[in-house]
């Protein structure tokens, strides 16, 4: 698949078939993209890849937990947006979120109608495969630049093999769940979860795009000829 068209057909994927994907390649896409850029080739994340009866683990262990803990569940470690969110990015978060729940017919006043899709997040919309990222502590805002690099990487190397993906901050908000169950080295810091498996292309939620600023709205050109 020619770059262009797999950044082009990347979205976030909310509707999973149950088709397995093999580790083979799940394998090569992470192998695939540690080429990401790192700067000083430190290379600062750890993935834990689970799928079948191990990732089925994880998801029984929340399920129970959904009705009393959400949204916030055990509560965030990191903030994943900045309190106060100024214009224009309030609003174009708002506006996302109005275009998701619209899609699937859930008017912004259901709460608990809203509630149930945000706890699919937790199920990673039923994909077959979960990665898990993790950084160390000591890591800073380079590093995580370098995280999120890495994340998009995976996400283009899944569309070459037919794949989409959706990247999950949210799961910060079960970071002492998660932590414990992958046993994680204290030292390390929950960053997000990828889902990743094969579409339901027909599936409301995945039929919708979110909208993006055009170039000349976020990019200044100066010194061409």
């Amino acid at each position: 698949m020619d770059v262009r068209d797999a950044v082009a057909t990347r979205y976030s994927c909310r509707a999973f078939r149950s088709d397995p994907v093999s580790l083979t390649i799940v394998r090569d896409i992470l192998a695939r993209a540690a080429r990401a850029p790192s700067g000083g080739n430190v290379q600062p994340w750890l993935v834990h890849a689970l799928a079948g009866e191990r990732l089925e683990a994880l998801r029984s262990q929340l399920r129970p937990r959904f009705a009393a803990e959400l949204p916030y569940g055990e509560g965030a470690e990191y903030e994943v947006y900045p309190q106060n969110l100024k214009e224009p990015y309030y609003s174009r978060r708002g506006r996302v979120g109005s275009q998701l729940y619209a899609s699937i017919g859930i008017p912004r006043e259901d709460r608990p109608a809203r509630y149930r899709q945000f706890s699919r997040n937790y199920l990673l919309y039923d994909a077959p495969v979960g990665l898990f990222l993790s950084l160390d502590r000591q890591m800073g805002p380079p590093q995580w630049s370098d995280a999120g690099g890495f994340i998009q990487t995976i996400m283009l190397l899944a569309r070459a093999h037919g794949l989409h993906s959706c990247a999950q901050e949210a799961w910060t908000n079960w970071h002492k769940t998660v932590s414990a169950f992958l046993k994680l080295p204290p030292e390390h810091i929950l960053f997000c979860a990828i889902a990743l498996g094969f579409a339901d292309e027909e599936a409301p939620i995945n039929r919708w795009r979110s909208e993006r600023e055009g170039v000349d709205g976020f990019a200044r050109f100066e010194g061409f000829a």
